[in-house]
């Protein structure tokens, strides 16, 4: 449908905006009633495209949206089936299963994997990020038509989540077309787990992830995606008894070097402990403030470990950007004088433990029977799901960079490096759902643009640009009951400075029930235009920009 624009949306920001997140949240007609699904995380996937076009002989843009539900076969399965039995984020179980129904589950999945059929591919729930231009999986789409004037689809769209699963869908349609597993890309990545956020080299558009497989000693393995040919590297491999398996969300790619930062979100029982629960929040083990924060540095080349450092206790979702300085000792230690140096500078929105994942249930975020004032109750817990912009500084010997070890040997067998925390700027002056210019990835940054909260919304409330040199934020100053979504920054042609651009956001105007997508100038936070949707559309996850023109996508 085409959209209403009110003011103007620049006709540089052609392109196609995909976004993709939780969307229904309950199912009718179950053999046991409405099935209701207990965490934001596990809502069933629903895309979303706008596809913003210049109008004739290049005038005013027209923006037309189309979006698609990703689980109509899952709604189905429950409908004819009861309640969901596959794996989730943080479903809460029925009381009524006991322990012996549980152990039965849980035997069978481990030993008993020939007795009961897998969970079909087409059940899962993959709606966290979108892959367009993924490479080593499809040629370009079967058949998919260049509805963009002078513009191109991508040649494929992906979904993916915290799993090796990776959904197919159609570039224009967002029909869905398929689900499959990183085993496609490489045999060796048989984990069950990876990382939702995907980096993409800027230059070379190779996409580089990780693989975590389960077993008495949990394996990472590194690898890389070659855009060129499609061929996918393992990069290297970890499996140490000292290295536990952990959720981590997403990592830090720079020039040089793949950084995984494990936080203090350990699974239990070496991972098994998902399959006693069945969802992830309650297979992580409670925070532990003694425990470390551990921080791997990996060789792009395929050198292996290069040097591993640790940090206080702390938990995170989103990383932001990274980017590599050397420098030379200033002297102060005499044993080091004069020696070069590598320093990786690596921004992230941080949490003091791991409560934030609590917060985010439907019953805290809608306020059922009070959840939410429950928990704006407890002064310590509303500290610890504050989100701060925090900045560590990695520093290393350069002489690692040519002397790496393998991943399975520690890189500093007497004590690991401390990685040095350098700024934390608390919210409201920053928030969630963090992005930057696309074109600083990798590079030095100067601002974050991300949803902080001032505490008029049980989720987010605003739009903030954070400068990471003076510690200021800007903010959007939007109506009340405006929730915004992600924010996309998109640059202008030929631009010299980082903020010169827009930012597109899915707002949802709680008060009319409607919603918009807005653009705002990102240098000034002052709407510039709008597309209004003209009915409510579910919040959101991510989301990226494929441009109308040229190749690539802007994050």
């Amino acid at each position: 449908m085409e959209l209403t624009v009110v003011g103007e949306i620049p006709v540089w920001a052609a392109g196609s905006l995909y976004r993709t997140g939780p969307g229904q949240a309950k199912v009718e007609g179950t053999p046991a009633g409405t099935h209701h699904i207990s965490h934001w995380f596990d809502g069933l996937a629903h895309s979303h495209r706008f596809e913003i076009e210049p109008g004739p002989d290049g005038g005013r843009v027209r923006v037309v949206y189309s979006s698609r539900r990703q689980s109509e076969q899952l709604v189905k399965h429950l409908q004819s089936r009861g309640g969901a039995r596959g794996m989730s984020f943080g479903q809460r179980r029925d009381p009524c299963v006991g322990f012996l129904a549980k152990f039965m589950s849980t035997f069978m999945a481990v030993v008993g994997k020939h007795v009961r059929p897998p969970r079909p591919r087409a059940l899962e729930n993959v709606c966290v990020t979108v892959l367009p231009d993924m490479p080593g999986l499809h040629a370009p789409a079967d058949g998919a038509a260049d509805n963009s004037p002078g513009g191109r689809p991508p040649a494929n769209v992906y979904l993916a989540t915290d799993t090796t699963m990776l959904k197919r869908i159609d570039p224009v349609s967002l029909e869905p077309i398929g689900v499959t597993t990183q085993v496609a890309l490489h045999p060796e990545l048989t984990g069950p787990v990876s990382c939702s956020h995907a980096q993409r080299d800027p230059d070379t558009g190779d996409i580089f992830n990780f693989n975590l497989e389960f077993s008495r000693v949990a394996t990472y393995r590194i690898f890389r995606v070659d855009a060129a040919t499609g061929q996918t590297e393992i990069l290297a491999t970890m499996q140490r008894p000292d290295v536990r398996p952990a959720y981590v969300h997403s990592f830090f790619l720079t020039r040089n070097y793949v950084v995984l930062c494990l936080p203090c979100s350990h699974y239990s029982w070496g991972g098994a402990k998902m399959l006693w629960e069945k969802n992830v929040i309650d297979a992580i083990e409670p925070f532990d403030p003694s425990r470390l924060c551990r921080w791997f540095v990996f060789d792009r080349r395929g050198r292996g470990l290069v040097a591993e450092l640790e940090s206080d206790a702390a938990f995170f979702f989103h990383t932001v950007n990274a980017f590599e300085e050397e420098k030379t000792d200033d002297g102060d230690s005499p044993e080091e004088d004069g020696t070069a140096r590598i320093s990786i500078v690596c921004d992230l929105i941080e949490y003091l433990n791991f409560d934030i994942v609590r917060s985010l249930y439907y019953d805290a975020l809608l306020d059922q029977d009070g959840a939410a004032g429950r928990l704006m109750a407890d002064p310590e817990k509303v500290t610890t799901v504050i989100p701060r912009l925090t900045r560590y500084r990695l520093t290393f010997p350069a002489s690692a960079a040519t002397q790496a070890v393998p991943p399975s040997q520690p890189a500093t067998p007497v004590a690991a490096l401390r990685a040095e925390k350098i700024l934390a700027i608390r919210g409201p002056h920053a928030g969630e759902l963090p992005t930057i210019n696309p074109a600083y990835s990798t590079r030095k940054h100067r601002y974050v643009y991300s949803l902080p909260t001032r505490g008029l919304s049980t989720l987010v409330d605003t739009i903030a640009k954070t400068d990471t040199h003076t510690g200021e934020a800007l903010l959007w100053d939007n109506p009340r009951g405006h929730t915004p979504g992600e924010a996309i920054f998109v640059a202008r042609p030929g631009a010299a400075d980082e903020d010169d651009g827009v930012l597109l956001s899915v707002v949802l105007d709680g008060v009319e029930a409607d919603s918009y997508l807005l653009c705002l100038d990102a240098r000034t936070m002052k709407e510039v235009g709008r597309a209004e949707v003209g009915f409510a559309l579910p919040l959101g996850f991510h989301g990226i920009m494929h441009p109308q023109v040229g190749d690539g996508a802007r994050e």
